[in-house]
């Protein structure tokens, strides 16, 4: 589905620099436009790229377009640009008209599908192939369930709810309204609690369940578990990437961002806010305090307060943390300039 550049420059409310009646045929990011798209500049940091770009047009903003002139200068071609406040927001109402999502499968319930008599949902629901859905479940208006999706018994779902293939929810399960899981999500498992009796580890009984906030969106495969008596819960807008593990008890503010393959154990809490970084391990029954970040790969063992930056395992201040790496790269030196001393001195 193409476009000229002045169609586009209306559609984002942008201005054109160069041939407004040129046709763009796609977007594609800039080390990837070829011949008939356009693409996208938000700051110098690609600028260098623009010498072999291929496409016909580029989205920049007031203060990269003003030098517009000096960034094509290099180039093998004539580039126009569509100028934009925010080229990030422009590029990607610019893609969803260039290339639509396929259009989504109309409400209904495949006949391949399994609902209980006593689950309800309205018309205005989808239900794909061998999903299935469990006694007294309840589910939210425009909800879209594909294939292999299993809600089990009493699960509530709220308004528009995605549930993408394979996931799975446990009994009890409560989602908010506008919620996404991502495939193979395993939301309600049994927390991982046992007691050491007579030498053997036996079980702890969950009984809890797991409480989605709204507006949240969970990646694929990862796991929340149910709470042990109570509810695990996930607070409003909090959003976690792919293969993240959150404990039994646990508890989440208000739009947290969870990066992928981070470990969280049992009865943790954090307040709103909260930027968790990928591969970061939590110890059970921590509090993380509101706007804290937690850097890539810490060991988060101990409580951390409001508006703290944690580095390192075991996690430390950041700029705490920072001090010991440099100090870490000066090693190999340090120990070449203590052996010079020591041979000063034992020739002394």
């Amino acid at each position: 589905m193409g476009a000229t550049l002045k169609h586009l420059a209306a559609l984002v409310r942008g201005a054109v620099h160069g041939d407004g009646d040129i046709v763009v045929e796609a977007a594609r990011p800039i080390g990837e436009a070829g011949s008939g798209s356009i693409t996208f500049l938000e700051n110098d940091r690609h600028a260098r790229l623009l010498s072999e770009c291929q496409a016909v047009a580029i989205v920049m903003p007031p203060a990269l377009a003003a030098r517009r002139h000096e960034l094509l200068a290099t180039s093998k071609q004539s580039i126009a640009v569509l100028e934009v406040v925010e080229p990030f927001s422009a590029f990607i109402a610019i893609v969803r008209h260039l290339h639509p999502p396929l259009p989504a499968a109309p409400p209904g319930v495949d006949a391949r599908a399994s609902i209980h008599p006593s689950a309800q949902f309205t018309a205005d629901s989808w239900v794909g192939p061998f999903a299935t859905v469990g006694a007294g479940s309840v589910l939210g208006a425009r909800c879209r369930l594909h294939d292999r999706v299993t809600i089990g018994r009493n699960c509530h779902l709220g308004e528009d709810v995605e549930l993408y293939p394979g996931v799975v929810l446990y009994d009890g399960t409560i989602i908010g309204n506008r919620v996404t899981v991502h495939a193979n999500a395993v939301i309600g498992a049994d927390g991982f609690g046992y007691r050491l009796q007579d030498g053997r580890h036996a079980k702890v009984p969950q009984f809890g369940y797991v409480d989605i906030g709204d507006d949240v969106e969970i990646g694929a495969g990862t796991t929340i578990d149910r709470g042990t008596f109570g509810a695990t819960r996930i607070g409003v807008g909090t959003k976690i990437d792919n293969l993240v593990q959150i404990g039994h008890n646990c508890s989440l503010g208000r739009h947290n961002m969870i990066v992928s393959q981070v470990g969280i154990a049992g009865s943790c809490t954090t307040g709103d806010y909260v930027v968790i970084a990928g591969q970061v391990g939590i110890a059970d029954h921590v509090h993380i305090g509101n706007g804290a970040l937690l850097g890539a790969r810490s060991g988060i063992h101990r409580d951390i307060g409001a508006g703290e930056r944690i580095l390192g395992a075991p996690g430390r201040p950041e700029s705490e943390e920072k001090r010991i790496l440099l100090s870490l790269e000066k090693l190999p030196e340090l120990r070449r300039d203590v052996r010079l001393l020591m041979r000063k001195l034992g020739s002394a």
